[in-house]
């Protein structure tokens, strides 16, 4: 779960798409770089969440200092499309998003996070590190590897705080973005200033994680931790045990635990990040405005703290712009529990890149 911070802390309160034939998709990549030229938005066909359980393609190449394991779909040639996951979330939120877009014609990538899935540190000399500059660091340099000049980089909780680092440090790489919860870069400073009694109380996992206790209890009971957050975070999503399970199988990484507690213990300036990321750090403490074609999306049933209302935020975002409340009872995983409404988004999105 992520920790959605504004500058001034105190706004928070507490399918037919599944398969494709190759010919298909590219007579799909064929109709957008025909269509792209007058940028002509499409509805997405519905489909129901849990459509998919797997993905077509699930591929590792080396990029910076992972290993990385990823999902792909979607014709190579394609428009990129990147995907990125929360905490304790992995690529499965985006099983039915992927070939949604991928019918579209977007060449679609899933990493998984590192200390996540089948990612894997490249030495074992490298710092476990889980600070938000360096998780965007491993994007640009999974770009790199794929050989991906920009693309459309969409997220939620951890990812979506990863999206709007890389929009903010590298723009040239981002044509466009959507992120759920809109503004994610926390200012370090207004971290410090304590919320009142039942805000804080929404950070209990974090404070949690700052005690060696903390960090024991979430090795040996990682999976039971990360199910009561589901639960918390997305109260009236009905997830079955097997949907749980297969992302469940992603906090397995020998690294998981290890990138988790550094990340939140780091946010809270309990850890030390690495010095030569200082300057990205310095940036990032600026909080500054976000320049790309941006839709900010929210659930109308989010149970993780979150902004009050896109007002909080909106200021913090320059280019085009659009937001998106999208009701029905979805919650924190909102790609996964409102795949059609998420997937659309991108190809809105693209419409005012």
């Amino acid at each position: 779960m992520s920790r959605e911070i504004d500058v001034d802390r105190r706004h928070l309160v507490g399918t037919a798409a599944a398969t494709i034939a190759a010919t298909q998709l590219g007579a799909s990549a064929l109709a957008y770089a025909q269509s792209n030229k007058s940028k002509a938005a499409v509805n997405l066909p519905a489909i129901k969440p849990g459509t998919n359980t797997s993905f077509a393609s699930l591929k590792q190449i080396d990029a910076g200092l992972l290993n990385v394991g990823y999902a792909e779909a979607g014709p190579a040639s394609g428009p990129a499309v990147i995907l990125l996951q929360g905490w304790p979330y992995d690529i499965y939120s985006y099983v039915d998003v992927a070939p949604l877009l991928a019918a579209r014609g977007y060449r679609v990538i899933v990493p998984f996070l590192r200390g996540f899935g089948t990612t894997r540190f490249l030495s074992s000399e490298t710092l476990r590190n889980g600070q938000p500059s360096v998780v965007a660091l491993d994007i640009i340099a999974l770009m790199d590897a794929l050989k991906i000049q920009n693309a459309i980089i969409a997220g939620f909780d951890w990812g979506g705080r990863t999206a709007d680092i890389i929009a903010i440090l590298w723009p040239e790489r981002c044509r466009a973005l959507v992120s759920v919860s809109g503004y994610l870069i926390a200012n370090p400073e207004a971290q410090k200033a304590p919320l009142p009694p039942k805000a804080e109380l929404q950070w209990w996992y974090q404070y949690y994680f700052a005690t060696e206790r903390g960090r024991a209890g979430y090795d040996k009971y990682r999976h039971d931790f990360a199910k009561l957050i589901w639960t918390i975070a997305s109260p009236k999503w009905n997830f079955d045990d097997a949907t749980f399970d297969r992302t469940a199988a992603s906090f397995n990484n020998p690294d998981h635990v290890s990138i988790v507690i550094h990340n939140y213990r780091f946010r809270l300036g309990l850890a030390q990040g690495e010095a030569k990321y200082d300057n990205l750090e310095k940036r990032l403490a600026l909080s500054p405005v976000i320049t790309v074609p941006t839709i900010t999306l929210e659930g109308d049933a989010n149970g993780a703290p979150h902004y009050p209302n896109e007002s909080a935020f909106r200021n913090k975002f320059s280019g085009k712009y659009a937001y998106r409340l999208i009701t029905g009872g979805i919650g924190h995983n909102l790609p996964q529990e409102a795949p059609q409404a998420f997937a659309q988004a991108v190809v809105d999105v693209d419409s005012l890149s």
